[in-house]
């Protein structure tokens, strides 16, 4: 397959709920449709902040035909596919591409952590990327499985064809340069986190997938164009002032704290799904705040 070189900023895009739990698919186009003026280089549909561990597949992939439905031309369209046994993986891998994926994120498979060494993901990803019609991306993000993917790992992962990348979102600058000397050459590594994203523009990242860009694209993306341009003090300065924000609408307040961050912005939040618990009054008051503080909002 074509190399796939990807650039830019991508949000892993929330999922609104209604308050009865239900997907709310007028929301979400509302928001891609939103999304596509702030320069943004594609969406992934089905990651992390995407609530996915609590969608069926219908869900899956009602949201990936919209989100195709209603992206901009251009603009690169991920899933994320992973599922815990490689037959699943390749099942929906397949479906995604059929709705229209560009390309299919595949998260680190986890729950037998202990047997889940290098060698089994490498066998895991090497099968997927067999079977599959669409490039194939990596995702690591440790603190949700217990699973760190080395530059061993990487590097030879990197060698197949239709693997064309991975998301690294341990936010590790030494790892990230570890990454992409063990890494072939192409290969696309994306920052899986705003607060590594300045840092690994100065080593060459071109591509980012994080939470952030839900609430804050247009910032996220100016971050790279300034530093394209050669104002690299002032994209310093931007990704210092946006550093609070990610740490509230990631480690501190979740996919509430997201969703309610989206919301203060003109965006469809929508509720979470349970499980996940809302956020208080106090917590939103507090999240309000410090977004008021970067300057997001009045």
């Amino acid at each position: 397959m074509p190399t796939l070189t990807i650039r830019g900023v991508i949000p892993p895009m929330i999922t609104p709920f209604t308050p009865e739990g239900a997907v709310d698919l007028a929301a979400h186009a509302a928001n891609v449709q939103r999304w596509n003026e702030a320069g943004l280089g594609g969406y992934l549909v089905l990651g992390s902040n995407s609530e996915a561990v609590y969608l069926n597949e219908r869900e899956k992939l009602q949201l990936i035909e919209c989100t195709c439905n209603n992206a901009a031309s251009g603009h690169l369209i991920l899933a994320g596919t992973g599922m815990e046994s490689t037959r699943e993986t390749i099942h929906l891998t397949r479906e995604a591409a059929g709705a229209g994926a560009h390309a299919a994120l595949i998260i680190t498979p986890s729950f037998y952590q202990e047997q889940m060494k290098d060698d089994a993901q490498i066998r895991h990803f090497q099968a997927i990327a067999d079977a599959s019609p669409i490039p194939v991306l990596m995702y690591n993000v440790t603190k949700y499985t217990g699973i760190n993917l080395s530059p061993r790992a990487v590097g030879i992962l990197s060698e197949h064809p239709n693997i064309i990348g991975m998301k690294d979102s341990s936010g590790s600058i030494p790892q990230l340069v570890q990454y992409q000397k063990a890494a072939a050459d192409g290969f696309n590594i994306l920052v899986g986190t705003a607060s590594a994203w300045y840092p690994a523009l100065t080593l060459g990242v071109t591509g980012a997938v994080m939470a952030l860009a839900n609430c804050a694209p247009a910032e996220c993306v100016r971050v790279q164009q300034w530093f394209g341009q050669g104002r690299a003090a002032d994209a310093e300065a931007l990704y210092r002032r946006l550093f609070p924000v990610n740490q509230a609408v990631t480690a501190t307040y979740g996919i509430a704290g997201l969703k309610y961050a989206c919301a203060l912005r003109g965006y469809q939040g929508g509720s979470v799904r349970s499980p996940l618990p809302e956020l208080s009054e106090q917590q939103k008051v507090e999240v309000k705040e410090i977004l008021r503080e970067a300057g997001l909002v009045g």
